[in-house]
């Protein structure tokens, strides 16, 4: 999610994507000290999966924004990607799924699919506080209650009680946005460039390297 290695070998963007991902790059969630958000980071380069049963987000926003890739020229075209960014304040996740691919690794390797589940049967749901999800695609039915659509952006500023747009990043004040109290998505399925949270709690983890593509979490 941070960052991708430019101009090194094959092996070493395995390296820097797929191992440390867990943690940082192409996890679904960042966990940041002190629940601090991060101001801004560039993105991988790489899109993930994200597939779930229920997502139940309260303080629920979505305004539009761009991702751009490390070192991105904005003269450049393929470096940047309009995204739906959704916050909200907190959110519970049943049986999350998340799926990364990193095609054409050397020595025999081929390609390799990061898949991580949380949240499944038997195990506490995923719980995300200060969650924002910078997505070019989403799939699945959605209840919000309280609903404003047609809201400026520059009008969803951030409070202790709510969710705005998402500290350190910039977003056209003027542009179309829209809010709820509540919003729950079920049987979502989304492509994502970025998602961070001040808090990311994961009951049931699991994390497997798959050879190929057919373990992607939806296709």
């Amino acid at each position: 999610m941070s960052s991708q290695v430019r101009g090194g070998t094959r092996w070493k963007r395995f390296a820097v994507v797929m191992v440390p991902s867990v943690i940082a790059t192409a996890a679904v969630g960042v966990g940041l000290a002190q629940g601090a958000l991060a101001a801004s980071f560039s993105v991988s380069g790489q899109e993930f999966k994200v597939s779930a049963k229920k997502l139940e987000g309260y303080d629920f926003v979505q305004y539009g924004s761009v991702a751009a890739e490390r070192g991105a020229d904005p003269k450049v075209a393929g470096k940047a990607h309009a995204v739906a960014v959704s916050g909200f304040s907190k959110a519970y996740i049943t049986n999350m799924c998340q799926s990364v691919v990193t095609p054409n690794l050397p020595f025999g390797l081929g390609t390799i699919t990061m898949r991580l589940e949380a949240g499944g049967e038997g195990h506490k749901r995923v719980y995300a506080k200060d969650l924002y999800l910078d997505v070019a695609e989403l799939d699945g039915d959605a209840k919000f209650s309280n609903i404003d659509i047609g809201v400026a952006a520059g009008s969803l500023p951030r409070t202790d009680k709510g969710t705005g747009i998402q500290p350190g990043t910039q977003a056209d004040p003027n542009g179309f946005s829209q809010r709820a109290e509540e919003a729950v998505l079920t049987d979502v399925k989304q492509k994502a460039w970025a998602t961070t949270a001040g808090t990311f709690n994961l009951s049931g983890l699991k994390l497997r390297l798959h050879k190929g593509t057919d373990m992607e979490c939806y296709h």
